[in-house]
């Protein structure tokens, strides 16, 4: 069955880096869209980032454009999300999930099958 597990998370200073990552199985996933989202505490989850299924496309939410990063790697069938000048804004969990269409774009919508998540915490 598809799974999604996603690892890296940490505790960072504000303006810190970290890169997440994402692997799949249990589906081909070269083939399909790719998503991250996060839930901030008290918040509902909101999507961050999508890459198409050869990483020929990529968009971002306004909030983390120009500091966040997606890519894949299609061969080794992980999803990664550098994240760079961090806020304290940034504290949430970080999910991937994938499209359920096959190479095509759906947009993201909070039903997509996604990962336990792994946790981003900025402090000062």
């Amino acid at each position: 069955q598809v799974q999604l597990v996603e690892s890296g998370g940490d505790l960072v200073p504000i303006g810190g880096s970290l890169r997440l990552s994402c692997v799949g199985s249990g589906f081909n996933f070269s083939n399909y869209w790719m998503y991250w989202v996060r839930q901030r505490p008290g918040k509902e989850l909101e999507w961050v980032s999508a890459i198409s299924t050869r990483a020929v496309s990529t968009y971002y939410a306004n909030a983390v454009k120009g500091r966040f990063s997606i890519s894949r790697d299609n061969a080794k069938h992980t999803l990664y999300l550098q994240l760079s000048g961090l806020r304290s804004e940034d504290t949430a969990m970080y999910y991937c999930a994938k499209d359920p269409n096959d190479l095509i774009y759906s947009g993201w919508n909070s039903r997509f099958q996604r990962g336990q998540g792994t946790q981003v915490t900025v402090s000062s």
